[in-house]
């Protein structure tokens, strides 16, 4: 039976990062969690650590710690950043800087969420810039990179806008009609994606993998495959 592992995410306040810590918390393979956030996170937990960083000057934040496993969930949107400039540092620096201080800190799998249809040469925007991250990450050197692509989230925000309630309200209409190569824009519940993100830790895979819709569903339905003893 191996020992529990060391978890560290980034992320944690956002829909999935927050659906993803309560994963961890009750995952028998953790012994301990750090989430990494810019305010206290409103949760206690006998596995929790919660770090209170500057995201900005992460490697000095972090020196010294180690962990297995890495998760990020940090992302903004184009409205909230302000600019394309403020979002790209956000959804690509910021993640970059927190993947080569995971790097450092011995993890040897890292899990992103991206978006389907990501691609360094798409003419949108957000998917570029989504797929620009994508193609840099695996420079970084983990033994395991597993990239979360799903298509609109579904979950309750703690700023619900009017066009997440319209996806809440219309997805499972649409879904069924997004087959073949399209039903990798399937609208995804949030927490599925928060548990696809634990089950690629389970799958013991080496290199880069990619998931979209139906990989991120099976990917949720994995279970621990030994069991673990406390350390």
């Amino acid at each position: 039976m191996p020992n529990p592992k060391v978890a560290l995410l980034a992320g944690t306040t956002g829909l999935v990062g927050n659906l993803l810590l309560e994963e961890l918390l009750a995952a028998p393979e953790y012994s301990r969690v750090y989430a990494l956030s810019r305010r206290p996170v409103q949760r206690e937990h006998p596995r929790l650590a919660n770090r209170v960083v500057r995201f900005e000057q992460l490697a000095a934040e972090l020196k010294g710690l180690v962990a297995d496993d890495a998760f990020c969930c940090l992302g903004t949107t184009i409205a909230k950043a302000g600019s394309e400039a403020e979002f790209h540092k956000t959804d690509v620096d910021l993640v970059l800087s927190f993947a080569r201080v995971a790097q450092a800190a011995k993890v040897s799998r890292f899990v992103v969420v991206t978006s389907a249809g990501a691609d360094p040469a798409a003419k949108n925007f957000y998917l570029r810039t989504k797929g620009e991250l994508e193609a840099a990450l695996p420079a970084v050197g983990f033994q395991s990179l597993d990239i979360m692509q799903p298509g609109p989230l579904l979950g309750w925000r703690r700023e619900m806008r009017p066009k997440d309630l319209a996806l809440s309200m219309f997805t499972p209409l649409v879904n069924p009609f997004l087959f073949g190569s399209r039903e990798i824009y399937r609208g995804v519940s949030a927490k599925i994606v928060a548990r696809a993100m634990l089950g690629a830790t389970r799958t013991g895979r080496r290199g880069t993998y990619r998931y979209t819709y139906r990989g991120l569903r099976q990917l949720a339905e994995l279970q621990p495959k030994v069991e673990y003893r406390a350390k």
